[in-house]
């Protein structure tokens, strides 16, 4: 973790990504999501005279990184942010018989565009999946994926947000009914992380206890699982067959630089 200071030398960021990124299942105040980048962008900007820092998300919840590379990143380079964050190819890693070397390497491609165009660019680790039903199987691809991202971080000179690591959301408080994306608890620990990945610091702890909580029975455990496959993973498995997408017909919340 780098010496951290009050405020960073930025004026301008833009976020890239997928749902992650969007904000999904973190209600914000216009009705909309807002999520750990919304937060980040507000802690960036705190402290500064209005008007004075502006902010993008391109973000698309469902995007794969080719269709991220394709439709964000050149909005990118014409913005030419001080700051990018690009976390992308969760969805990639998803997907059946997919090859985390082989996804390492279009990302690589376009972080070396997002370099040329951007002062920072921080990218973002895959989570640890061993206690995330459905996706537990997959750690070992998500960890090979990580391993790759680190190595493109160094060759390009990014800034890296390990989400991995961040204990905190290991925690079920962390993560929406739905437990394929966080909660607001969970996108304000990630959006600490990343703030401190770059040198800002905080008030708060990305790794601070969780507050007491009274232990589920095995019978309540039964009954949540039960319900959460009813509600959400038989339609997600549903819409995954049939080869729908949740960002069919969804656009960018912030396409350009606004200030905040």
């Amino acid at each position: 973790m780098p010496n951290l200071q009050e405020t960073l030398h930025l004026s301008s960021y833009a976020a890239l990504g997928d749902s992650f990124t969007e904000g999904l299942n973190d209600p914000g105040v216009d009705g909309g999501f807002a999520g750990w980048a919304d937060r980040l962008a507000g802690m960036l900007a705190d402290g500064r005279p209005p008007g004075t820092f502006r902010y993008a998300n391109l973000a698309v919840r469902g995007r794969l990184l080719d269709q991220i590379a394709a439709e964000q990143v050149p909005q990118a380079e014409r913005l030419q942010p001080d700051l990018v964050t690009f976390c992308a190819g969760g969805n990639d890693i998803l997907r059946p018989g997919s090859d985390p070397d082989e996804v390492a390497e279009r990302f690589e491609a376009a972080v070396v565009r997002l370099a040329a165009s951007a002062g920072t660019v921080l990218i973002c680790t895959g989570f640890d999946t061993r206690d995330v039903p459905l996706l537990k199987h997959l750690r070992g691809k998500i960890a090979t994926y990580n391993g790759h991202m680190r190595a493109v971080a160094d060759r390009n000179g990014c800034t890296v947000a390990d989400l991995w690591s961040l204990r905190a959301v290991q925690d079920r408080r962390a993560w929406s009914e739905d437990r394929l994306h966080l909660s607001g608890d969970g996108h304000q620990r990630v959006a600490l992380l990343a703030a401190r990945s770059l040198g800002l610091a905080t008030e708060q702890d990305p790794e601070a206890p969780w507050p007491d909580a009274p232990a589920l029975t095995p019978a309540d455990q039964r009954r949540e699982n039960l319900q959460w496959a009813r509600e959400h993973l038989i339609p997600w498995v549903g819409r995954r067959l049939r080869g729908e997408s949740s960002g069919d017909h969804v656009e960018a919340k912030r396409p350009d630089l606004l200030p905040l």
